[in-house]
């Protein structure tokens, strides 16, 4: 006797429920991690304006070297997710594949650790102010310890996501927020009451350093007592070699962090582009990218989402669960984006007034420059939450080479040279530099999307 096929539309459901499960509370997660350092620039903000300027300084070159680990430790999911759809009990590979990727960690933030050293000579370098460089220095040199356990902690949140089981992550990264707040306040201010002084900018990079070395110690804790995941034995053997998986690793990982890398550069570079056209462009243009980034925590997640299911149903060699798992989280993160376009095209002031009185009068130049930068974000929105899901959906297939080239051409010929052209060859200024990241996003959208189309006559998966 046949069994009965389950509805092509029953499948589609049980597709968009596995896959919102899996990526909220990577969405949430994300927002978590975020916020840890955005409550350091909101504390030393209250210590003055410049110290706040030197903190954001080196927030970014933190952030540009975590942004390229998390890239690389990404690879992580797709691998294990891949190794339980081939086969569901695999313990002994993903094992080892977490073990090379922190291996992998270790080697990647030794030069990190040089080069945040010097954080002084490189800002001052591209132009900075050398007063400010030297503050921002000993920040990051206090900052720059959180690295590695950041590292660490992103390779067991992405065993976490691959076995389909983020809410520790999510529990562990709300903790996290909550102690990064209580210490950085005691070390930021001090405490006299018993006598701990107020160690300023040193303080919140210590403060940080402990907190993320925290949590990757609680969700270590978690996973090596909790009986669904301690039969991995994760840390067990810590020292035996897998060169193959550890070349594997990096042969998928170094990609997504170079994809990522170009991303973040050419948004950071927008900055640069900003303070050459004058202040109140410069602020304009942190609260609508404060805006903007914080719509992407959705698309984002759901990127992290469809890696993990559509490596499953690679595993499983499941062309048509492939093509379920990619088009669900594509339609979700487009439908959501396109929402968030309507919001910040009828509600722009509103969204604006979270981030800057404006009642100030030295807010009014700003703010209908904020507004002007948010109509250009709501007609990128949609290309912005297509190329996050697209570059996702690759990754699932593991295809991250030519993704990483897409992102080269895309962000920074035709995006940031857009930007130039616009900003300051045709004299629209702000405008165009955002028309310039709207381009840029609306290439690679269009690119990644056309690869995923031809995945089956590229050989990404198998035919069907």
């Amino acid at each position: 006797m046949h069994q009965p096929r389950t509805p092509a539309a029953g499948l589609w459901r049980a597709e968009a429920r596995a896959t919102l499960l899996l990526a909220y509370p990577l969405v949430l997660t994300n927002l978590a991690q975020s916020l840890i350092h955005a409550t350091d620039v909101m504390l030393l903000g209250h210590v003055g304006p410049e110290t706040l300027a030197a903190a954001a300084l080196g927030v970014n070159l933190y952030v540009f070297c975590l942004v390229f680990g998390m890239g690389l430790m990404t690879a992580a999911a797709p691998m294990i997710a891949r190794e339980r759809g081939r086969r569901f009990n695999s313990v002994r590979d993903v094992r080892r594949t977490v073990r090379q990727a922190m291996w992998s960690a270790v080697l990647l933030v030794l030069p990190m650790w040089a080069f945040l050293w010097n954080a002084k000579a490189i800002l001052m370098f591209i132009g900075q102010d050398p007063v400010l460089a030297g503050e921002a220095q000993v920040f990051v040199r206090h900052l720059m310890w959180a690295l590695l356990p950041a590292f660490l902690y992103l390779v067991l949140r992405n065993f976490l996501a691959a076995l389909e089981r983020p809410l520790w992550s999510l529990a562990v990264a709300a903790g996290a927020v909550a102690v990064n707040a209580v210490i950085n306040t005691c070390l930021i201010y001090g405490v006299p009451s018993i006598g701990l002084p107020a160690y300023g900018l040193a303080g919140a990079g210590t403060g940080s350093s402990i907190t993320v070395t925290l949590e990757f110690l609680a969700l270590a804790f978690i996973i090596g007592r909790h009986k669904r995941f301690r039969r991995y034995h994760l840390f067990g053997r810590f020292w035996r070699p897998d060169w193959p998986r550890f070349r594997a690793f990096w042969r998928l990982g170094t990609p997504i962090a170079m994809t990522l890398a170009l991303e973040v550069g050419v948004f950071n570079s927008a900055v640069f582009l900003m303070g050459l056209i004058g202040a109140a462009s410069l602020a304009a243009h942190q609260i609508a990218i404060q805006i903007a980034s914080l719509s992407f925590m959705v698309p984002m997640g759901l990127a992290q989402a469809v890696t993990v299911r559509v490596s499953h149903q690679l595993g499983r060699g499941d062309p048509a669960g492939i093509a379920r798992a990619g088009w669900t989280s594509f339609v979700l993160a487009t439908g959501f984006m396109a929402m968030m376009a309507v919001v910040m095209w009828i509600a722009p002031h509103q969204l604006v007034a979270v981030f800057a009185d404006m009642s100030d009068p030295r807010n009014a130049p700003v703010i209908p420059l904020a507004v002007s930068f948010l109509a250009v974000a709501a007609l990128f929105q949609i290309f912005d939450g297509a190329q996050a899901v697209g570059a996702g959906m690759l990754r699932g297939l593991h295809d991250t080479k030519v993704p990483m080239a897409f992102a080269l051409v895309g962000y920074w010929v035709g995006g940031f040279g857009t930007a130039v052209a616009f900003g300051f060859g045709l004299g629209w200024q702000g405008v165009g530099i955002w028309a310039g990241l709207a381009t840029g996003l609306a290439i690679v959208s269009v690119l990644m999307l056309a690869r995923w189309l031809r995945r089956v006559p590229l050989g990404l998966v198998p035919g069907q």
